[in-house]
Order: C-alpha cells, then sequence, then structure tokens
C-alpha cells in the first residue's frame, strides 16, 4: 500500500493502487441538499483538489466505460446516483497567478481561463464537429467574457451539460490582501473588475449549460464583493453535514493503521497522532474532531520509509504556507489579538462567514481568518460566541515559532544555538534545568526594555520559554495539562522520537514585579504546595524520573528556582 502524499488525482491513486480514504458518500449529500452551486472552504492541505479530483472522475462523461475500474468498491460505486458520468467537466485552478501587477494578474488570470476551456473542449472533442476551428478561435479573443462565452455558446450546441470546478478560488486575492494594496483588489474584483465580470459570466451560464458548480478555497474573503455579481452560491462549509467530509476521522485514521500493518504499539501511536495532527471542528454542534491529512499522511510516508517516527512533526511545506501569519500580522492591532491568542491558546469570538478587503483589519475579521487557515478552531459554544483554540501541537509549534522569530528580530536577539542545546540536553539528561532558565533570562529576558515589562506576566514567559524549546526535540512542552489535583503550568514530556531522553518535568510558573518582593514567601509555599499536589496524580503513577520545579521570576532580570 503505497501513501499518496502530495498526491491529489483521483484516477492516479485508484489507477496505482495508493492509500484512499473513502469520502464517496458525501456525492450523494451534496447531490440531495438541493442547491447546485456550492461554496465550500477548508484550510491549506486539507484534501480540498482530491476531493475536487474526485468530483470530476465521477461526474466526467468521459468516464462511462471506466466508472467500475475507478468507483466499484467504494460507497458511491455501490450506491451511484443518477448523475454519475453525465457531464463535461470544466476546472479551474486559480493559484500560481502572477500578481505582481494588475495588467499581470488579468493576462494569467485569463490565460488560465483559456487554457481550461481548451483542455476541457480537448477532453470531450469528439463532441465537437469543427473542433480545431473552435480551438484557433478561441486562442484569438482577448478578453475574459468573450471565452467563456464562446466555450458555453459551443457546448449548448452539443445539447450537453457542465459542471464547473473551481480550486483556490480566492489564493490571488490572499496575496494581493497580504500586500495590503487597497486599491489593486479593488479595481480587479469589485463593480467594473474582470474578476467579477468572470463569476457574473458564469451566473449568467448557469441559465443555459453550467449546471452544477464547486468552488473552494480557504476564506470567504471575496465573498462580500462578489455578492451582486454572483449571488447563487450556498456556502456549506459550517454545515453540519459536512464536517468530516475533508480530513480524517479517527475511525479513518485507525484504518491506516491497520491497513499499513505498522509494527508499533497502536495506542501509543494513535495518542501521539492525535496531539500532532487531530482536533479540528468546523460546526460547533458536530461530534466529530478531525486530523489534518496531509499531515498524516506525512508521517506515514516517513514512517514507510524509515520504519520509525518520522524526525520531524512539520513538513516543510506547511511552514511555508503558514508564512503567511507574517504578512497578515504586520499591524499593531492584529499582532496584539495574535500573542494574546498564543498566549491563552485560545480566544471567544464570532466566525465571520463573508468579508472583504475593507475588514482586513477588524479583529472578528483576523480571528476569522486564522480559524479558515486551521491556525484556530471550535472548541465550544461561549455564551453567544464560540470558544476557539489552538487545534493541535504543531500548530502551537508555528505560533511558538512565530514568537521565537519576533523577539530575535525585535531585540536583535541572535542566540549561541550550540549553548542553548546544551543547556536543554542538562534538563533531558542530567535533570538539571538552571542551565536552560538561566541561559533565557540573560539572554532573552534582560533584553526587554521597561515599557515591555507593563504587559510581562506568567503566560509571556510561558510563551517564551516554549519559544525557545521547541527545536530541542527533547520535549513537547504542554501548557495547563489537566490532572485530577489542578491544572500544571508547564508539563515538558519526553518525546517519543527521543526515548533515551530521562526526565520530564513538572514546572509550576510565578511572576512577581519588583514592587511585590514581600509576597516572594507566600508565593513559594503555595506554589510548592501545587507541585506536591500536581506530582501525585494518577497522570505520573507509573512514570519514572519526574523532576518537579518551582519557576518564581521577579521582574525581568531576577528569578528564583526551588527544586
Amino acid at each position: 500500500m503505497k501513501i499518496p502524499y502530495g498526491i491529489s488525482d483521483f484516477k492516479s491513486l485508484r489507477k496505482e493502487s495508493y492509500l484512499y480514504v473513502d469520502k464517496t458518500n458525501y456525492i450523494s449529500s451534496l447531490e440531495g441538499i438541493g442547491s447546485k452551486y456550492l461554496f465550500f472552504i477548508r484550510p491549506r492541505r486539507f484534501g480540498k483538489s482530491l476531493f475536487l479530483s474526485t468530483l470530476a472522475n465521477y461526474y466526467d462523461l468521459n468516464n462511462k466505460d471506466k466508472f467500475d475500474e475507478l468507483f466499484e468498491s467504494l460507497y458511491i460505486g455501490k450506491n451511484p446516483t443518477e448523475l454519475k458520468t453525465s457531464y463535461l467537466i470544466l476546472k479551474l485552478n486559480f493559484s500560481g497567478l502572477n500578481t505582481d501587477s494588475k495588467e499581470k494578474l488579468y493576462l494569467s488570470f485569463k490565460e488560465t481561463i483559456r487554457q481550461a476551456v481548451i483542455a476541457s473542449l480537448s477532453k470531450y472533442r469528439a463532441l465537437f464537429i469543427h473542433y480545431h476551428d473552435i480551438v484557433n478561435k478561441l486562442e484569438e479573443l482577448e478578453d475574459i467574457k468573450s471565452i467563456l462565452n464562446f466555450y458555453i455558446e459551443k457546448v449548448k450546441e452539443t445539447g450537453q451539460k457542465v459542471y464547473l470546478i473551481i480550486d483556490e478560488y480566492d489564493h490571488f486575492a490572499n496575496d494581493i490582501i497580504a500586500m495590503g494594496d487597497s486599491d489593486f483588489y479593488k479595481e480587479v474584483i469589485r463593480a467594473t473588475g474582470f474578476v467579477r465580470d468572470f463569476y457574473e459570466t458564469v451566473k449568467i451560464g448557469t441559465e443555459s449549460v453550467i449546471d452544477r458548480i464547486f468552488i473552494t478555497g480557504i476564506s470567504p474573503v471575496m465573498l462580500d464583493d462578489l455578492t451582486s455579481g454572483f449571488n447563487i452560491a450556498s456556502n456549506i462549509t459550517m454545515n453540519k453535514l459536512f464536517n468530516e467530509m475533508l480530513g480524517f476521522t479517527e475511525d479513518e485514521v485507525k484504518g491506516i493503521i491497520e491497513e499499513l500493518n505498522i509494527d508499533l504499539n497502536k495506542e501509543e501511536l494513535l495518542l501521539e497522532l492525535r496531539k500532532n495532527y487531530n482536533g479540528y471542528l468546523f460546526n460547533k454542534d458536530s461530534k466529530e474532531r478531525l486530523y489534518n491529512p496531509d499531515m498524516v499522511l506525512n508521517f506515514f510516508s516517513q514512517w514507510l520509509m524509515t520504519g520509525d517516527y518520522p524526525e520531524q512533526l512539520i513538513d516543510d511545506n506547511v511552514r511555508t504556507d503558514y508564512g503567511r501569519l507574517n504578512r497578515l500580522v504586520a499591524n499593531e492591532a492584529n499582532r496584539e489579538v495574535l500573542e494574546d491568542i498564543i498566549m491563552e491558546e485560545g480566544i471567544v469570538a464570532d466566525i465571520i462567514t463573508r468579508f472583504s478587503f475593507d475588514m482586513m483589519y477588524d479583529e472578528d475579521y483576523f480571528v476569522s481568518l486564522l480559524f479558515y487557515m486551521g491556525l484556530l478552531t471550535i472548541d465550544k459554544q461561549y455564551r453567544t460566541r464560540l470558544l476557539l483554540k489552538i487545534p493541535n501541537f504543531v500548530v502551537k509549534t508555528i505560533f511558538w515559532e512565530y514568537i521565537e522569530k519576533k523577539i530575535s528580530e525585535e531585540y536583535q536577539i541572535n542566540l549561541d544555538l550550540n549553548e542553548l542545546r546544551k543547556s536543554i540536553e542538562e534538563m533531558a539528561y542530567e535533570g538539571e534545568i538552571e542551565p536552560y532558565i538561566d541561559y533565557i533570562n540573560n539572554h532573552v529576558f534582560k533584553a526587554f526594555s521597561n515599557r515591555d515589562l507593563i504587559n510581562y506576566d506568567e503566560r509571556y514567559i510561558k510563551v517564551i520559554l516554549f519559544a525557545y524549546l521547541v527545536d530541542s526535540k527533547a520535549y513537547k512542552p504542554y501548557s495547563e495539562t489537566e490532572v485530577e489535583n489542578g491544572y500544571i503550568d508547564i508539563y515538558l514530556e519526553r518525546d517519543i522520537r527521543m526515548p533515551d531522553v530521562k526526565y520530564e518535568w513538572i514546572i509550576e510558573l510565578k511572576y512577581l514585579k519588583k514592587s511585590e518582593r514581600d509576597k516572594l514567601a507566600v508565593v513559594k509555599r503555595e506554589g510548592l504546595k501545587q507541585l506536591e499536589r500536581y506530582a501525585a496524580s494518577r497522570k505520573f503513577k507509573d512514570k519514572d524520573n519526574i523532576k518537579q520545579a518551582l519557576l518564581i521570576f521577579i521582574g525581568k532580570d531576577e528569578y528564583e528556582l526551588i527544586i
């Protein structure tokens, strides 16, 4: 069984015996909801392109003779709908467009449509008597409307219908937003913009040959701006019925483990996968949290090559995708919101289902965008709003890396990584925590200005300690770990990839301002009692070499450590 990491072509997966997690039951569900024009968004690398490829192959007129080969073992093959293999497919992908200028974007947008139209005509060339003349004419057309209208006209002559699939509908818009160019965005998308013209032409096409539409992306960023030009699509993104349509459920992950016959402790493996890649919820009333499928497949792909846990939990492609985070926090307001989220590990907010460029710097917009990007997810209903949380350890790591980079740039901190790593190793293998705390105190905390102390507290200290631990591979740091006797401030758990790490740590963290030094004795007593209760919890009953530490910071340049 081969792992289809990075492969999103359904036909290749099926013909070449790759692992395929069957989501085809959702095809009949999509047909059953009434609307023919659907809008559905999910975070990057969440299986959107593969699902679109599955739809394209299911509805493709040319697959009548290949249907059983592709689908017979799948749910939809055993329970086909009347619409199977009944459409011409027109598939557009708006990633990779040139956003250097309005003119270059227009040209690349137009050529993307032209080439997609030609590809569709070529695929069904037997239906078009004068195919070569049609293509030659298409090559001569100079504007987007003409190209699309010409295609619609020629398909109409065949008596067939079209299923239009649009992938990465918002990719170029997100690039423009990241640049902060309001005029550029408004010129291409609003009122007289060519993007709006395209969607208006599509809307008119639904009156004749465009019978069904499925649009995906990562955010609803253009929905407000396209409303009057394209007000026919149903947004099913947060529909409870489709919560599990993309991503892997826990049962599906268990199925993959069984299919691959992995020679590891399966309960331990599942726990590790759950911590790292699970947690996503797209409807507050849904019961099933989802695993990021790309991250899971990357994990198993590496396991098949090495026979063990992968060296890196985070694929470099994921780091690249979330590099956009730095561009989104260019303004102070968003940066402050993000830092609060990181320190609190969540936020109470409403999720906005449609917004435009003008809302870019509103807090609700920014938080909603983090949700759509997969950096936050639904925890639960909280009064009239939602409590959103960071979904898993991998996303926390991305946030901690952001904090580390921000601090390093803002304060010109250039640490000796060898010395930093040695201090962490002393904590892990010798049971000595002071070298690490001392190193961070002297090289990071003391660099802060007095102005920074206004918001300086236990949460901020904790995040920074985590940020410099994240690349060590020795530990997985956890905040507010729940045990029967309370919540542990910091739990440094041995990373499963480093079984020779000897010591794990329970750390109680306190912070006092210089003016509160007289409270030190009381704080010590309270902290030591807390540590004693935590260490006695069932969680640590069968664990050896659990070390305890009470860490009290006083101001920005002094601390007391009791072990």
